[in-house]
């Protein structure tokens, strides 16, 4: 059992011109400061608290870095604190950014080709729920990118998912989350992530469809793995591991029903990218300029 001690007052001055959320090469799960006492903890649960209800309302530049340290808000440690604040001082900087929700189509999507997987999946097909309202209004097409970063936490070697979903070109869902089981490679990473996304793609499916949406062909999904893209998009692809083989079936059965179609989307332009590592400087500039605008 850690007992907490009582520390000496802190320092909450927050810095000035920092361009990251997280001061550079800061590994939470590798901090060795005191323990807060419980008053201090209770503080460092009310600015998680804070930090959550922002990502929700739309601030997608700090999901990765608000998701790592809620992990602490059990036995958060002085540091982390810190860590915290250094998010606040972040977002004094970019406080009149914004999020821009635009209609408008994604017109430079390459179509990508439909693949025949009635043998390997004959029961595959799409279906809608049979008490939906009838569709009105234009459709809209649904763009999702998908990302992993392999083992990024360096104590218990997890993943971590990033998930963003686009309605035309507005960001509709955003994740960043540790994935529960710890994937040998690269491949398994990415896998699992993909299946998480699907996941949340066919819950936004629903969703669109029982408000009276009306939803355009199949959707487009990036991700910067072409091993998964080929598993994903070739029929005749065969997976060799077994730790896999449920999202590897879950996923290609969606693929089957036409649901979605899987494309290769390079890392540096993968905006999933933001939503699983914590990015400094002008990568972070650059990824969070695609996502969110400047104010005027």
């Amino acid at each position: 059992m850690v007992v907490k001690q009582r520390i000496a007052p802190l320092n909450l001055t927050l810095k000035s011109k920092v361009t990251s959320a997280l001061p550079s090469g800061y590994k939470p799960e590798l901090d060795a400061s005191d323990y807060l006492d419980d008053d201090t903890a209770v503080l460092y649960m009310q600015l998680i608290g804070i930090w959550r209800w922002l990502v929700e309302l739309g601030c997608i530049d700090i999901c990765v870095e608000v998701s790592m340290m809620s992990s602490y808000n059990c036995m958060p440690r002085v540091t982390h604190l810190y860590a915290v604040l250094h998010i606040f001082s972040y977002l004094q900087v970019y406080a009149d950014w914004k999020l821009v929700m635009d209609s408008t189509y994604n017109d430079h999507l390459a179509e990508i080709e439909k693949r025949d997987w009635s043998e390997l999946y004959p029961f595959a097909k799409k279906m809608n729920p049979p008490d939906m309202p009838e569709a009105l209004g234009l459709e809209v097409e649904l763009t999702m990118f998908v990302d992993a970063s392999h083992a990024t936490n360096l104590i218990t070697r997890q993943s971590r998912t990033g998930v963003l979903i686009y309605v035309n070109k507005a960001p509709i869902t955003w994740f960043s989350k540790k994935q529960n089981s710890i994937e040998t490679s690269s491949f398994g990473s990415e896998f699992m992530a993909l299946k998480t996304g699907v996941q949340l793609l066919e819950g936004l499916i629903y969703k669109l469809q029982m408000m009276g949406v009306p939803i355009e062909g199949y959707f487009h999904t990036c991700v910067d793995n072409m091993s998964v893209v080929n598993n994903t998009s070739v029929p005749e692809s065969v997976l060799k591991k077994k730790s896999n083989s449920i999202a590897y079936h879950y996923v290609r059965s969606k693929c089957a029903e036409d649901v979605l179609r899987i494309t290769y989307e390079n890392t540096k332009t993968n905006l999933a990218d933001i939503l699983t590592k914590v990015q400094v400087g002008a990568t972070k500039k650059s990824f969070r300029g695609k996502i969110i605008f400047p104010g005027d």
